[in-house]
């Protein structure tokens, strides 16, 4: 294994232990051993803690690699949509990525869901270091659309946190509470498409 790939292995496991038995729970010599490595190679690619959540952090916000931004940066459809004012185009390819993004990584989702009930700092610094992103991507677009006079007044932060809350809602049913579907069996597609709609229709002057 090269370094990068040693250093990813060691950073899925972390995760992968973290969203299993929490941050407390979780030692370096467990990471490790699941690794396959000694604690002096964790320590090696990750000379703290506070470094390996950065990482995490790193990884989920901008996934593809350093210097490449967040990931709708990464979605040509979406920023083609953006650029044009097409705003079906623009949330449907949003909650489309959003939703994927939860469902290729469980482990993050769990992970996420332990930072915030054992109140460790990875919570507040995802929030801070994307989630917060997010709100100036999404809550911009809507703002420059108010002025262009295709949506009515309203606080886009709160048009921000309600389409955010369809999506996170979604994805938690889907892959903690409900896995067999029994509430709702539709795919990304059909989803993000509704959602879409459904947001659209409602700030639509």
């Amino acid at each position: 294994m090269s370094g990068d790939e040693r250093r990813d292995q060691i950073l899925h496991t972390a995760m992968e232990l973290f969203s299993r038995h929490g941050f407390k729970g979780t030692t370096t010599k467990m990471i490790a051993e699941a690794s396959g490595v000694s604690e002096a190679m964790v320590f090696r690619h990750f000379a703290t803690k506070d470094e390996l959540y950065g990482a995490i952090i790193h990884h989920q916000a901008c996934g593809a690699g350093e210097g490449e931004g967040f990931p709708w940066e990464q979605c040509p459809e979406l920023m083609e949509a953006w650029k044009n004012g097409d705003d079906f185009a623009f949330f449907f390819n949003m909650a489309r990525m959003a939703m994927t993004k939860h469902r290729e990584d469980i482990a993050f989702m769990r992970l996420l869901m332990y930072s915030a009930l054992e109140e460790h700092e990875l919570a507040d610094r995802f929030f801070r270091e994307f989630v917060s992103s997010g709100y100036d991507f999404i809550g911009g677009y809507i703002e420059r659309r108010q002025k262009e006079g295709a949506f009515r007044e309203v606080n886009p932060r709160i048009v921000v946190r309600a389409f955010m809350g369809m999506l996170i809602h979604h994805s938690l049913n889907d892959i903690l509470w409900d896995r067999k579907r029994t509430l709702l069996d539709a795919d990304n597609e059909e989803v993000a498409r509704e959602f879409a709609n459904i947001l659209i229709d409602g700030i639509r002057n």
